[in-house]
This record gives C-alpha cells, structure tokens and sequence, in this order.
C-alpha cells in the first residue's frame, strides 16, 4: 500500500492528484537551484562571497536526487504498464532506461566530489547536466522526439542534400581559393569547416573567399543553405503541427466519449463531432455565460459544476449536463448568467457547428429539444 502511494506521488501524481502536483514542482524548482548554483559557481567572485551558499545547494540536492533516486527503483515495479513487474530484473531494467541514467547521472557530483581523481571542472559539468532531470516533466522533449521519429524520412533526405552539398561546396571552393589561401582551403577537410558555417548561415567571417570564383560560389552556397535551413524547419514545424492536431484530436474524442450525451454514439459519429467541439477550462467563480449577451454556443460540461442564476431560482448543473441550448435553438439571448462552482473542464459547440450537428444528427436534435422544451415550461437550466 505504501509502496503504491509512494509511485502514484512520484511516478504519476503530479498529473493525478494534489500530492503529486506539490512533489514535482518541489523536485523542478530544486533542480533549477542547483543548476543555477552549479552555473554561478563559475563566477569566481560570487564563488568568493556565496561559494558556501552553492555548496549547501548542492548538498540538499544531491541528497534529495539520491532519496527519490533510490524511491524510483523501489516503486517501478508498480508501473503500470507492467513493464518492471520482476523484483531484480525489472529493477534492473528500469535503472537502464534513459531517464534512469539521467537521474543517476544527477547524484554523481554529490558522491564523488571525494574522490581524489575528480575536478572541479568535471564536478561542475556534472552538476550542470542536472538540467536534462527537467525532461521527465516537459512534454515538449517527449513531443519533439515523437515529431522526429514521425518526420524521419524527409529529415534524412533533407539531411542528405545538406551533406551531399556540403562536400561538393567545399571541393568547389577548395579549387577556388587553394592558391590564395592555403592556410585555410589548403585541403577539402580544411575548407569544410567554411561549407559548415556559410551553409548553416553562421557566417562567422574569420575564413571568406578572396578570389571572383570563391566569391561566387560563397554566394551560391549562401542561398543554398538558406533553402535547406528553412527546409528542415519546415519539416519539424509542420510535423509540430500534426502531432499537437492529432493529441489534441484523441483528448477531445476521449472527453466527448465520457458525456453521457454522447455515450450511445458510434466512434465514428462521436469523432466526428469531437472535431466540431474545443475543450475548455474554467476556474471557480468564472463567468461562462452573461445574462443579456448573445448567444453564439452551447456548453457540455465534462467534470466540475456550475451555478445556474436565474431570477428566482439558483441551479446547480454537474457532470453529464449541458447548458446554452435553448438560445441557440431559438436564436435569443441569454436569459441568466453562469457560473463555474468548482474547476471545470467543459465542451464548447459553436453555434455553426451546433446547426450542423443538429442537421447531421436528428436523435441529437431530438434530445437537446426535449430537454430545451422542458427548461422552458420548469425554469431549470440558462439558455
């Protein structure tokens, strides 16, 4: 029981529940500090005057990497996937992972700053490679190697032309500028480093052609490198694009699959209308909808309850509900204003699209008029 708390707090909980959310903002704001502390130390004036401050950082983190390092290997087992269910070899799998290295790589600079081998040096990039603990918590990294092994193909081909152009560049101005400037195109590899730099668009200017030739296929070499730059940023962001649509795609279909409106619907049908619906979140005392504003959507509430403020009665909708309806269907303003109670997390349909659905979808249309016509006769729901 222990052993699972403990992995739902570190493991998955940040996510999941209070607990968990205070845990790892805890373990991110400590890793900042110790970075920061790692990269101030070079300073050798703040070392002088705080150098006992960064070695009390770097004490207190390297204790604190050691304990959840040690708590990690200890509540893996109880991964979810299954995938460290053995007591010694699923441990032993686990400490190879990636993020298992990059933990371990953490705690390193504390336990060997004894060592009479070690250097200063060396312990400070250590402790500055702590940074990389930051990954765990970022989805970006995870999204961004997602993208790149999505986009491998025309990475590779792009990454060939760039190579292929690199070498030819470099023996072209190699011919061009070997009589000139011997000491820096004196060879193909030598002049490499100009191909480098003025097909990336540095241009750091301490190796330029002198010669009418060199001078023309730097200019060539300027443009095509300017092409392939924008060719592999091309790639990612449009690959960006796509995995962020299709994430965002299965978090829509996922929270339209758990109204109870839409329980009954096919996948397909309840993908279809999850394309059509944008998620939303709401915190306590925000205002949703504004008596006397103009109706231009309708809410499906997903988790969380709302105040329904209608002249003479206050309504309470949770879960399961919607609220909206009847403006839209009616083509009027809103008759009460609404209001979230707790934390949220809402469908929104705009009023375009709340036609389409209606059209596309005669049950659908079916339910919310009922429901609509109900709200009407008995006061019990905004619209």
């Amino acid at each position: 029981m222990l052993k699972r708390t403990v992995y739902e707090v570190i493991e998955g909980g940040g996510r999941r529940n209070r607990a968990g959310r205070i845990y790892d903002a805890g373990e991110i704001t400590l890793i900042l500090l110790s970075v920061v502390a790692a990269l101030l130390s070079t300073d050798a004036d703040l070392e002088a005057r705080y150098g006992w401050l960064f070695m009390a950082v770097d004490v207190g983190a390297g204790l604190a990497f050691t304990l959840e390092y040690l708590l990690r290997i200890w509540v893996c087992v109880d991964d979810r996937r299954g995938r460290y269910n053995e007591p010694l070899a699923g441990r032993l799998r686990y400490m190879l992972t990636p993020v298992s290295l990059i933990d371990l790589l953490a705690i390193l600079p504390f336990w060997l700053a004894a060592a009479p081998d070690i250097s200063i040096e060396q312990l400070w990039l250590l402790r500055a490679l702590r940074v990389l603990k930051l990954q765990r918590y970022s989805s970006a990294l995870e999204t961004l190697g997602t993208v790149i092994s999505n986009e491998r193909r025309p990475l590779t081909a792009s990454g060939t032309l760039m190579m292929s152009l690199l070498v030819l560049l470099s023996s072209l101005i190699y011919l061009a500028e070997r009589e000139a400037q011997p000491d820096h195109f004196g060879s193909v590899p030598e002049a490499m480093w100009w191909g480098i730099v003025t097909l990336a668009t540095v241009g750091y200017g301490d190796v330029v052609p002198i010669t009418l030739p060199g001078r023309i296929i730097g200019g060539v070499s300027v443009v095509a490198g300017t092409g392939i730059i924008n060719l592999h940023a091309g790639i990612l962001a449009n690959g960006f694009a796509e995995e962020m649509r299709r994430r965002n795609f299965v978090v829509t279909w996922n929270l339209v699959a758990s109204v109870p409106f839409f329980e009954r619907l096919a996948a397909s049908r309840i993908a279809e209308i999850a394309a059509m619906l944008k998620s939303q979140v709401a915190s306590p005392g925000e205002i949703l909808v504004r008596q006397g504003d103009r109706a231009d959507c309708m809410y499906f509430i997903v988790s969380g309850e709302v105040e329904v403020r209608l002249p003479n009665i206050l309504v309470h909708l949770r879960s399961g509900d919607f609220f909206g309806e009847i403006a839209l269907l009616t083509d009027s303003v809103r008759t009460a204003t609404v209001a979230a109670l707790t934390s949220c997390q809402l469908l929104v349909l705009r009023v375009d699209d709340f036609r389409k659905v209606l059209a596309a979808h005669p049950d659908l249309r079916e339910t919310i008029s009922r429901v609509a016509e109900e709200r009407l006769r008995v006061p019990v729901a905004e619209s």
